[in-house]
This record gives structure tokens, sequence and C-alpha cells, in this order.
């Protein structure tokens, strides 16, 4: 019987789909690789900040030397963005001087920077108003598994009130920024 010049003979067949899935197992390990190990291999290497700045109404983050810009970062902040933070759940990013104290490599974000929030200030007017002030505040990328998003996600003000930035960004600042350096949000 001859044979239908549009089909696959069988041999070809099992090789198409080994080859799909070879390809389908590879993309669990490939899509970690990517999105973990890509960002740090494409951001630049850069001086140690001084200091950190943000500009909500730019939603921009600078990182400071001298008290002079040398890097500036597009950010997604808060939903809710105008305004200080005031109580846990409202989806206001912070204003004010505080302190990037701690990390965390292994967040539900891609990196993350933790700051000082809330400050005394911050605890004395949310007692005030009889309210929790939150906390767990961070810089960080984009969420796990949606850093290819990253372009798209900071088109708007998505975050609880923590500043995100794409995953290159976030993995320049993570290496530009100890612990320890003063961080300053305006409105």
């Amino acid at each position: 019987m001859a044979q239908k010049p549009d089909s696959i003979p069988r041999s070809k067949k099992h090789t198409r789909l080994l080859v799909i899935l070879l390809l389908v197992s590879l993309a669990g390990p490939a899509g970690w690789f990517t999105e973990r190990h890509l960002p740090v291999m494409l951001a630049k290497k850069l001086p140690e900040a001084e200091s950190v700045l943000v500009i909500k109404s730019e939603r921009k983050l600078f990182l400071l030397r001298k008290g002079s810009p040398y890097r500036t970062y597009g950010v997604a902040i808060g939903g809710n963005p105008l305004g200080p933070k005031q109580e846990e759940g409202d989806q206001r990013t912070p204003e004010g001087d505080y302190v990037l104290d701690w990390r965390n490599p292994n967040s539900a974000f891609y990196l993350s920077l933790h700051l000082s929030y809330p400050n005394r200030k911050d605890q004395d007017r949310a007692k005030a108003l009889g309210m929790a002030p939150g906390g767990m505040i961070m810089i960080h990328g984009q969420p796990n598994g949606l850093g290819w998003m990253g372009p798209l996600l900071q088109l708007r003000n998505w975050t609880d009130g923590c500043i995100a930035l794409t995953n290159t960004a976030m993995a320049e600042v993570w290496q530009a920024v100890p612990d320890g350096t003063p961080i300053r949000i305006e409105p």
C-alpha cells in the first residue's frame, strides 16, 4: 500500500513525540533556571549605594552616592498610591525615612529587601487611629513564576504596599544595596 505524501512515517512520529516529551520535562528546570539566574546574568555590576530614594508620584527608585542619583528604575507601588501607609491592608506604600535592614533570597517574589516600616512615627499614628500599622514592606521583584511578565506588570501599581521592580532591576539593586542602607520614600 502506498504511503500518503503528507503522512509522517511511524519512526519519525516516535522521534517527534520523544523530543516533545523531553522538552516538556525540561521546561520546569529550564523555567526555574531562567526565572532565578537569567536576571543576575543580565544585571549590570554597580557601585555600592549609600542610600536609596523612592519618589512615589514619579514611580521611580534612585540609587544614590554622595547625594546624587547614579541609577534610576521604574517601580510599581501599592495599589492605593496616594498618601502614606496608615494601616495593615490599605495597599499604600509608606512615606518617610527607613532602613533596608535585611534581605530574603527565597521570598514569594524575586528577591526582597525589607524596609524597617513601621518606625516609631508610623506606630504612633496607627495607635492614635486605633489601627494596626501593618508591616513586611519590601522592595522586591516579580511574583515567582511571573518574571517574564515584569514589563507588563510594571505598567500599573499592583502591590499591597511594597515597591516592585523587574527581576533584572531587582538583581542590580540586590547587589548594590547592602543591609543597613537608608531609604527615603517621598510622596
